[in-house]
């Protein structure tokens, strides 16, 4: 059983009250809680030693991908993040310095988006460090950005640069909050999603909840100078476009929208993120499944993401 067949098994009938708008299967939870202008997101992520950092990682670093991975499921629903709780899981043996040091990792870019971290939990954990941070925001009423609004003809678009992200941008997350929340503000996004499984597994997402399918255009596939050089560097290595669409980690936005907005976007996006790449790399079509379009033909992508379990 891999991560989704055990999402989908723990989700079935769970208990839900007047105050859920999206409960399981987006990046967030909705919640309305009864102010007249916003509705609330609610969040959880966990990261863990061994799968999504290293003993010998920076401890700084650790804290900055701990709450920056939050924060990017919370742009990716076009909101705003409010406050966290951090809850951490020590082996017996931790030094108190170095988890001092983690917590003031996460402090620049709680800052820089202003969120308040307003407790937690410490716990101990056999043999290994976990980190698990719970998030609330905010979005403006019935404008949160969801997986399931994909409609055939949609154009998608990638900001950034896909693929090769254990070299260093995993540890190095910029939530693209600033980004999202443009888009909404200025646009109709149909859905959104953050790129965390790679682009074939999160796209897969916004197809199974939207009930369309959809082609991409290899050539058009943004593919990062890290994921290029890893290839050249050792024959073990991925291919540099198969990296880009399962690598995971980039944590880039991925978004359908209607086609004709097309060249509006990515004229105001040059003015307002020039130092953040927008790439338009397919199409939403009817069907299912993704058709990948290459230079010598088309075929149907088997590949996927990372999947826990798998």
């Amino acid at each position: 059983m891999d991560e989704f067949e055990l999402i989908r098994k723990l989700t079935t009938g769970l208990s839900a009250n007047d105050a859920v708008v999206t409960g399981p299967g987006d990046d967030c939870a909705v919640l309305d809680l009864g102010v007249p202008d916003r509705q609330f997101l609610f969040k959880t992520d966990a990261v863990v030693e061994g799968i999504h950092f290293r003993s010998d990682t920076p401890p700084e670093q650790i804290g900055h991908k701990a709450l920056a991975r939050c924060l990017s499921d919370v742009a990716a629903m076009a909101g705003s993040p409010i406050a966290a709780l951090i809850t951490i899981g020590l082996p017996k043996n931790f030094d108190p310095e170095r988890v001092a040091s983690i917590y003031r990792g996460m402090r620049p870019i709680a800052d820089k988006f202003h969120v308040a971290i307003v407790g937690g939990e410490t716990t101990t954990n056999p043999d290994r460090v976990f980190i698990s941070i719970a998030l609330l925001g905010w979005v403006p009423r019935d404008k949160a950005a969801l997986r399931s609004g994909a409609k055939t003809g949609d154009a998608i678009f990638v900001s950034g640069e896909l693929g090769g992200s254990l070299a260093g941008k995993h540890l190095a997350v910029e939530p693209r909050i600033a980004e999202a929340r443009w888009l909404a503000d200025h646009f109709r996004i149909h859905s959104m999603i953050d790129l965390s499984d790679g682009l074939a597994g999160d796209l897969r997402h916004i197809l199974q909840r939207s009930g369309v399918g959809a082609e991409l255009l290899a050539s058009s596939i943004p593919i990062s100078r890290a994921a290029r050089l890893a290839a050249k560097a050792t024959s073990s290595a991925k291919p540099p476009l198969l990296a880009a669409l399962t690598d995971g980690e980039d944590f880039e936005l991925l978004f359908t929208l209607p086609s004709r907005s097309a060249v509006s976007l990515l004229d105001g996006w040059k003015k307002q993120f020039p130092g953040v790449k927008l790439t338009c790399v397919g199409k939403i079509v009817s069907g299912e499944g993704i058709t990948l379009r290459e230079k010598h033909g088309a075929r149907k992508l088997s590949a996927h993401g990372y999947v826990h379990f798998a």
